[in-house]
């Protein structure tokens, strides 16, 4: 009875223990899947059917080492990755690094308030911008201006559930599901013709789901929420679990996308708008509402996160004070970048609301062909034995993470050489 009893209290404190440090995988994870990656896979569902859903496989396991590797560090060194970066590389290299991370992420900012309007207007007239987009970007700066930490991370923890509707939509169009599983494993790209479309599907999709800036993310929350290096085997399982669960909504959406738009021949999408509009008459009105929602809650996620993420980046690699929930006074400059990103593209969006497609889908390739170069830093980072001690990279997350930044500085190469080329 009382050996009982002892364990029931020892399982108890390792479930709060758990419960304690989730956030940051999940969060850093899921934010990935933003209006701009809910359009890239939206994109790779409707030009290439379940073709590319093998890439889904392949991303699963590179984000949970790319993710690992960043939680890693944030845990035993307390600090962000743009703080390391500062340290070990100098200030003008990181200037430079953090000038292109911020036009980047501006763009993908931009995105995710594009894709809230995209998701509002197919039950609305364009002129609900003016209304929708400022409150939007209102409730969204006093989240992290106003707000808490835990509190910001609860509301991102409670937007991750909403990804779940995205399942529901998959199994509403009714996909033939062995033909799925079958083009998972062993994908017929026998008869493919556009090469250079499907490489710049692929990087999209790359570059939507394991992003440069969700690295400075993961690795700053972890910081944060003051996660020590001894408590890090319950982030890292979390970690884990949020890149299954990130990759698997993903995998679901291009489903529902192949099983209706692309046998319907509709094979070319400015936004995911269309695609949820355009599942209407294919899959019926349930499933454009659920995606439509769904799509809504990305782009408010992503409002959230990628502008949060920038913060971060900026005032850690100039050596400012920064952290959720700190006045203008504690932390300006953090607060300063929050606010440009946050409200200039929500007045972008709302002066230019028909000329945004490419806004939306180049991030993620943008995204994609940076990627390698905050993979390299990071994987000299953690290799640094003086940085990490005993927390180094084994030889397994080593060859992972190499494998994916060659393999994404391949893709580019081809994709610039289609370009040029023709092919």
């Amino acid at each position: 009875m009382i050996l009982r009893v002892v364990r029931r209290r020892l399982y108890r404190t390792r479930l709060w223990a758990m419960l304690s440090v989730v956030g940051p995988g999940i969060i850093a994870a899921n934010a990935d899947n933003d209006a701009t990656g809910i359009l890239g896979y939206t994109l790779a569902g409707a030009r290439f059917q379940y073709g590319l859903l093998w890439a889904l496989v392949v991303c699963t396991i590179a984000l949970a080492v790319c993710q690992e590797i960043g939680a890693r560090m944030g845990a035993v060194t307390g600090k962000g990755l743009a703080d390391l970066i500062r340290e070990e590389y100098g200030v003008k290299m990181t200037v430079v690094a953090m000038a292109a991370l911020l036009i980047a992420n501006g763009a993908t900012t931009v995105a995710n308030f594009a894709g809230i309007l995209a998701a509002i207007q197919i039950f609305a007239g364009p002129e609900i911008r003016f209304v929708v987009l400022p409150v939007v970007a209102g409730a969204v700066w006093l989240l992290v201006a106003r707000g808490s930490y835990r509190g910001v991370e609860r509301i991102l923890l409670l937007a991750t559930g909403v990804y779940l509707l995205y399942v529901i939509s998959a199994f509403m169009a009714h996909p033939p599901w062995q033909t799925v599983l079958r083009e998972t494993a062993a994908p017929d790209l026998g008869g493919l013709t556009d090469l250079g479309g499907y490489v710049f599907v692929l990087i999209n999709l790359i570059g939507t789901t394991i992003t440069p800036w969700g690295q400075f993310y993961i690795q700053a929350s972890v910081r944060d929420k003051g996660i020590r290096a001894e408590e890090y085997g319950y982030t890292r399982m979390e970690v884990f679990v949020g890149a299954v669960f990130t990759t698997g909504i993903a995998y679901f959406i291009i489903v529902c996308c192949g099983a209706t738009l692309h046998i319907a021949g509709v094979h070319h999408i400015e936004d995911a708008g269309q695609a949820a509009a355009a599942l209407r008459p294919l899959a019926g009105p349930v499933a454009s509402l659920l995606f439509a929602i769904g799509l809504f809650n990305s782009g408010c996620f992503g409002a959230v996160a990628v502008p949060l993420s920038t913060a971060y980046a900026v005032t850690e690699s100039l050596g400012w004070e920064s952290g959720v929930g700190r006045r203008p006074k504690e932390a300006p400059l953090f607060i300063g970048v929050y606010t440009l990103l946050v409200v200039g593209s929500a007045i972008v969006v709302m002066l230019f609301p028909k000329h945004l497609t490419t806004l939306i889908i180049l991030p993620n390739v943008i995204g994609g062909m940076l990627l390698p170069v905050i993979l390299v830093a990071m994987l000299r980072l953690v290799n640094n034995r003086r940085l990490m001690g005993a927390y180094v990279n084994g030889p397994v997350m080593n060859a992972v993470a190499w494998l994916t930044a060659v393999a994404l500085i391949l893709l580019s190469i081809v994709l610039i050489l289609g370009s040029v080329f023709g092919r």
